[in-house]
């Protein structure tokens, strides 16, 4: 930018200030660590008990789901709070949460379940890649509470669903460089995740609905109290014979979408995100001093 110099008659050059053109995720501090943690260990642990209950305890996933869900509702608001607390999050990052998740399960009904399809599966996997872990895991979790609530798949599954697509798009986010890995490399590594995230949903959410089988005296089904060992290998007998039909599937369309409309999806969000300025310290204008001001020039006799 040139400065004309009203003394000398000549221009002179003034540096424009720097402008920061990197993109920064919504970070994690102490407290979201810590809130993130909680939850993935509640999910852990009700994603696996049944497979150290006793057999006496009549215990399944269709009674404990009602107690996950309301444990993890509120589980979900501390990491939102500790996010805030940890970075200030403001009202510009919830709005996109907000539209994210609605487009997110805006995409899901679009596949209807048929063989596994599920497009809203790469957006999750962009949207934590450029927003961060912390806004991922909730993102995954609102846009699966927001399309049950929307093609009417209320049920049991309900809450694991949401467990699971919050660790997907959590994930994303805590892939390696995600400041200097641009292009066709960003994209593979991208749309490998995919794949793999698509196959280990449906491999968790089977061992969500594999004990509703327990007593139908199949050579796969759950028994309640038999040694780990023997029921984990019922349960990958009961992956590869039911499952992979719906998780591969599932896996190639993520990749198809990541590798076509990754690169315009990436920019879009890091460009909202970029003006979004999360984290941006806010400057407020002052008066200038008095005297300061600029006096016009001054007639003469």
């Amino acid at each position: 930018m040139r400065r004309r110099n009203p003394g000398s008659g000549r221009s002179k050059t003034v540096p424009r200030p720097p402008v920061d053109r990197q993109v920064r995720a919504v970070r994690l501090g102490f407290r979201s660590v810590a809130a993130l943690s909680l939850v993935s260990a509640v999910g852990v642990a009700a994603f696996g008990w049944p497979l150290l209950a006793d057999s006496a305890s009549g215990l399944a996933h269709s009674q404990d789901a009602p107690w996950l869900f309301a444990a993890l509702l509120p589980l979900l608001l501390g990491v939102v709070v500790a996010t805030i607390a940890d970075t200030g999050l403001d009202a510009k990052a919830i709005a996109m949460l907000g539209v994210l998740a609605a487009a997110g399960a805006a995409l899901r009904p679009l596949g209807a379940g048929t063989a596994g399809l599920e497009p809203m599966f790469f957006l999750m996997v962009l949207s934590g890649r450029v927003l961060g872990p912390g806004f991922g895991f909730v993102l995954g979790a609102v846009s699966m509470f927001a399309s049950a609530l929307l093609t009417g798949g209320v049920g049991p599954w309900m809450p694991f669903q949401m467990l699971s697509m919050g660790w997907v798009a959590m994930g994303a986010g805590l892939l390696p460089r995600p400041d200097s890995l641009r292009g066709r490399r960003e994209l593979l590594l991208l749309a490998g995740y995919g794949a793999l995230a698509s196959v280990l949903y449906g491999t968790v959410m089977n061992l969500q609905g594999w004990t509703y089988i327990a007593g139908l005296d199949t050579g796969v089904s759950f028994v309640p109290g038999d040694p780990l060992a023997e029921n984990l290998s019922r349960f990958l007998t009961y992956v590869l014979a039911t499952s992979l039909g719906w998780d591969l599937p599932r896996a190639v369309l993520t990749v198809v979408l990541t590798w076509v409309l990754g690169g315009t999806v990436l920019r879009a969000l890091r460009r909202a995100t970029r003006r979004a300025a999360f984290e941006a310290p806010v400057a407020f204008a002052t008066d200038p001093p008095a005297g300061a001001a600029t006096e016009g020039p001054r007639e003469t006799g």
